[in-house]
């Protein structure tokens, strides 16, 4: 009876694991990820170890974009079955890790993907550019304001393109006629938006207003992604097929409507291209629409889901598809084309290296030719799924959709402004003494380079301005005047656009009374030799003189107390002569120097003798300068 008893029980286990097994394979088949990810992680607890249950938990976790749990579980299979990984669930677990904030580790899994496939373009594209992830975040700064927009909601807001003051959009959000919700992520099926966008301020970000259902394209399945001609009477978008596959599978098809007399959408029809055993969609038109560019994962491609165009003929009919190449295509997934006012091609990819899942990408458009696909880079592109790319050109503003942290939903779409960052510096001159402002006074702008950028000179009020400055650089604000010592002062701008920054700077009067007030000129020991550090004071000496031809000085050198006094005096005597050359080598003539006389030791300031510091004896190495004739508004007393 017993084992009546046990053999029942197994089998009712066995049943009930058999169930729960068909049933999270059967919502994984159907993309209803986060029902298979419930079931999975079910199985997973009670002991199922196996590699298509730890797989497919892990790839359920990685499509609903639950990256920390993803991450686990793809760690754990590979941990499991680091031999018989598959690629893609490696280079899945290289994402995930990439998206968590791990880019080293991330990168390291992505090389190791080399050795399970070696042409793989993705690992290639790491090997041969291993400091992207510094240039894309790091490269010369582009300045945007982003901006999460007023029609996002706690669902699924993304896409978006403008045509005549109107923004199109899609969205899960749910309305009174249709509350089904979609098993892939359980919100509502997606239908597609307008708003009347708002207009441009200033210094705004683009932005619209409250949005509407466009009804006549609205049904009981999915509408999303759709494009206008220009003069708005054809439109593009992609809907779900409503029969499925052979697997009964719905897959995504293009679809074109009319505009009607009263305004709504008709006459729609399907794009002869399209085909019930693999998707289309992500409609985008070439700025001649003489070229339709969609998505597709019709055999033959790169990867998961590729790039694709198709030529619009002069009757209406369309040629046939034409994969975009392994330039702009790789194994990952390639989605959301725009071709921009420019014509450039705007897409999102997980394939080319990125700074997280999918990241948005430009590649030129040169013929039937595409350039090397560019990284937009930080802020548009992050860790999470960035991706809608779309830019106007005219007014350096647009809009992207995004996963990232700090939206209101699952996705959102955000605009974003370019703008040229320009900051000011300015400031007074002034007297260091009295307060006084001073007028004549030289003010430069030198660039971290060394480089002059500006130069202007002060009125009455001793006030400068510089402006239509470069954000985030180091600037120095140099400032002279003839009977001033020179004054600077280090200032760097900021990333505020428009920002004005103080740099007031006071000056030491040169001369005081009868003596021309600099730091003293300091000698190295046993030496006369004129050091840089005096030359930068002695520049002062030399532009007081140039200022007033009358005036005339005189020198007097020192040393310290080491040496014999006679050998003293004629070190002293050495440094007054080579401090009256240098000054005579700046033009100065050899009358305006009335003498240059060395007094050795004879006149120590530090009076320590034979037990002095090595910086108390410096201080006794050095000249002095005093004014013997001087302009009636100097003050001389002769010594």
């Amino acid at each position: 009876m017993k084992r009546i008893i046990v053999i029942l029980l197994l089998g009712i286990c066995f049943s009930s694991y058999g169930q729960r097994r068909y049933a999270a394979d059967r919502y994984f088949e159907e993309y209803a990820y986060s029902k298979s990810a419930e079931l999975y992680q079910q199985l997973y607890d009670k002991g199922d170890r196996s590699y298509d249950v730890i797989s497919r938990l892990a790839d359920s976790y990685y499509f609903i974009s639950s990256f920390g749990e993803a991450e686990k579980s793809y760690s754990d299979l590979i941990d499991n079955f680091e031999k018989t990984v598959l690629p893609e669930h490696l280079f899945r677990y290289s994402h995930v890790l990439k998206s968590n904030g791990k880019t080293s580790d991330s990168d390291k899994w992505l090389l190791r993907l080399k050795n399970l496939k070696s042409d793989d373009s993705r690992a290639l594209k790491l090997e041969a550019n291993k400091q992207y992830f510094s240039d894309y975040t790091n490269r010369p700064k582009t300045y945007i304001n982003i901006q999460n927009i007023a029609v996002n909601t706690s669902y699924s807001d993304f896409g978006g393109f403008v045509h005549d003051g109107y923004f199109y959009f899609s969205s899960t959000q749910p309305d009174s006629e249709n509350k089904k919700l979609y098993k892939w992520n359980n919100q509502p099926y997606l239908n597609i938006y307008r708003s009347l966008e708002q207009p441009l301020q200033d210094e705004g970000n683009l932005d619209v207003g409250s949005a509407e259902k466009v009804m006549s394209l609205s049904s009981k399945l999915h509408e999303s992604n759709a494009i206008l001609n220009k003069e708005g009477s054809i439109i593009y978008f992609t809907r779900d097929n409503t029969s499925g596959d052979k697997s009964k599978t719905a897959k995504l098809k293009i679809y074109k409507g009319y505009k009607q007399n009263d305004g709504s959408w008709g006459a729609i029809e399907e794009l002869p291209f399209n085909n019930d055993n693999y998707s289309t969609g992500h409609p985008s038109l070439s700025l001649d629409e003489k070229t339709l560019y969609f998505v597709s994962d019709m055999p033959g491609g790169f990867g998961e889901t590729d790039l694709y165009k198709v030529s619009i003929l002069s009757d209406g009919s369309y040629g046939d598809p034409e994969n975009l190449g392994s330039t702009i295509n790789t194994e990952g997934r390639e989605m959301v084309p725009y071709i921009g006012s420019n014509n450039r091609l705007y897409f999102a990819s997980d394939g080319h290296l990125g700074l997280g899942a999918l990241d948005n990408f430009e590649s030129t458009i040169e013929g039937s030719d595409y350039g090397a696909p560019m990284n937009i880079g930080a802020p548009v592109n992050g860790p999470m799924d960035d991706f809608g790319f779309v830019l106007d050109e005219s007014r350096n503003a647009g809009y992207f959709s995004s996963n990232r942290d700090g939206g209101k939903g699952d996705d959102d779409i955000y605009s974003f402004r370019i703008y040229q960052c320009k900051e000011s510096i300015n400031g007074v001159i002034s007297d260091a003494t009295t307060g006084s402002p001073i007028s004549g006074a030289s003010v430069r702008l030198i660039n971290a380079k060394g480089e002059p950028v500006s130069e202007q000179v002060t009125g009455s009020s001793g006030a400068y301005n510089f402006t239509e400055l470069d954000c985030e650089q180091k600037f120095t604000v140099v400032a002279s005047q003839s009977d001033y010592k020179q004054g600077q002062k280090e200032q760097s701008t900021l990333d505020e656009d428009k920002k004005s920054l103080n740099a007031n700077i006071s000056l030491q009067s040169l001369i005081v009374e009868d003596q021309i007030v600099i730091n003293p000129i300091y000698f190295d020991y046993d030496l006369y030799t004129i050091r840089a550090d005096a030359e930068y004071e002695l520049e002062h000496i030399i532009s007081v003189l140039k200022a007033h031809p009358n005036m005339i000085i005189r020198i007097e050198s020192h040393t310290d107390s080491r040496g014999t006094t006679n050998y003293n005096k004629t070190l002293s005597q050495k440094r007054a002569n080579s401090t009256r050359d240098y000054i005579l080598s700046r033009g100065i003539a050899p009358e305006r120097i009335e003498s240059a006389i060395g007094y050795g030791e004879s006149q120590l300031i530090s009076d320590c003798k034979s037990d002095c510091s090595e910086e108390q004896h410096e201080k006794n190495r050095r000249s002095y300068f005093y004014i013997t004739n001087a302009p009636d508004n100097i003050k001389a007393i002769n010594k």
